[in-house]
């Protein structure tokens, strides 16, 4: 049993925006809240079936997707992630392969706590964000309160 030292899920999240963060020089690394949109590369294993296919795909749309297509050594672990997440979908799965699958979850970072282990965080929208606070109507919102000249002062 595993004593001692740093677990990916111990104590609060990190917030790449403290203080304390600054002064280790911890920096997330922000990735595409879009997705990648770049191509997959080939699956690395053999015997690919129909659904390890669109698993294949939708992984590669994903946001951690842009950060792989950078480490290229992780594109077997993705491949593994796969193969393993579509024998987890079976009726009779095993705990085993479901523990196996989110262990692997974690590695490539499609859990917040892997997203965390490996450096990352999704972008911002800021696009989206200023959308949100433009009005409808293209003219400036009306001010809270207007300014008043005060007498005697």
């Amino acid at each position: 049993m595993a004593s001692g030292g740093s677990r990916n899920r111990s104590g609060p999240a990190t917030d790449p925006r403290s203080g304390r963060s600054d002064a280790r020089g911890l920096k997330f690394v922000a990735l595409p809240r879009e997705g990648f949109t770049g191509k997959a590369p080939e699956f690395p294993l053999p015997g690919l079936s129909d659904r390890e296919a669109v698993v294949w795909a939708e992984l590669w749309r994903t946001p951690q997707a842009a950060a792989w297509a950078a480490e290229l050594w992780r594109v077997r672990i993705v491949a593994q992630y796969a193969r393993w997440s579509v024998r987890a979908e079976a009726v009779d799965c095993p705990a085993t392969v479901l523990g196996q699958v989110h262990r692997l979850a974690d590695q490539i970072g499609l859990t917040p706590a892997g997203l965390k282990e490996n450096g990352w965080a999704l972008a911002a929208d800021e696009v989206k964000e200023k959308r949100e606070t433009k009005p409808a109507n293209g003219s400036q919102p009306a001010p809270k309160r207007r300014l008043r000249a005060v007498n005697g002062g």
